[in-house]
């Protein structure tokens, strides 16, 4: 290749780099090996109560436009580790039918959902809690009350165009510990308030409800009628 292609070649990856969203990073308070270890010999808080019966759904098997970037599956997460073994999305099945549901309203507008987390284990919610410096503490659940993707009934994810297939840019990227998270934050661009907007109200009119601090995390309405788990993705049936 000529030296003037080698610069175009260049600069279209670095356009394109550009219009990719970032990678949100820390550094672990202690090892993660040392958290997982800690993690895989803990155990989840007891509840009380008459719960359902858990009945996860493989969401991706609902559609197969419902497209998965798993990152906790690979070092391209907040704390650049995996802690997943495999990547793939549960929900328990309301919560499942219901994103479908959302996830086809907004494919009539151009575009579908795009799933970075759903069900979690336990465990992994240990890990992030230990893991986490204390004033970083409000974007990582309790392990001491478990998380509502512990129960399977919450789910993060954005949007990608249909067209293009492109993930698309919104005010703070997934997992980002600051105010451009927050689903209120006021900054970023007209065009990235508007696809958060509009990935909120898909989800909120089937019953998801927006978490405070992160404009990807939806919690589904029937998540206090689940109760905690740390099922393995691999022992889900």
């Amino acid at each position: 290749m000529t030296r003037p292609g080698k610069t175009l070649l260049l600069a279209a990856l670095a356009l394109l780099a550009q219009d990719q969203p970032k990678i949100f990073r820390i550094t672990p308070a202690r090892p993660v090996a040392q958290l997982r270890a800690e993690a895989l010999a803990a155990r989840p808080p007891q509840e009380k109560g008459n719960f359902l019966a858990s009945d996860l759904v493989d969401v991706t098997k609902l559609d197969p436009r419902i497209k998965l970037d798993i990152r906790y599956a690979t070092t391209d997460d907040f704390l650049s580790t995996p802690v997943y073994t495999s990547a793939r999305a549960f929900l328990q099945r309301p919560a499942a039918e219901a994103l479908l549901r959302a996830h086809r309203e907004l494919m009539k507008q151009g575009y579908g959902v795009l799933i970075f987390d759903a069900y979690r284990p336990w465990y992994v919610t240990k890990i992030f809690w230990d893991a986490t410096p204390p004033d970083k503490h409000q974007f990582v659940a309790d392990p001491a009350q478990g998380s509502r993707h512990n129960r399977g009934c919450a789910v993060d994810l954005t949007l990608y165009e249909l067209a293009t297939g492109r993930e698309v840019t919104m005010t703070g990227v997934y997992d980002e510990m600051s105010e451009r998270s927050y689903p209120t934050y006021t900054g970023g661009s007209p065009e990235q308030r508007a696809h958060r907007e509009l990935l909120r109200a898909a989800m909120e009119k089937q019953g998801f409800t927006v978490y405070e601090t992160e404009w990807w995390h939806f919690d589904y309405r029937d998540w206090p009628r689940y109760a905690v788990q740390n099922i393995p993705f691999e022992d889900i049936r």
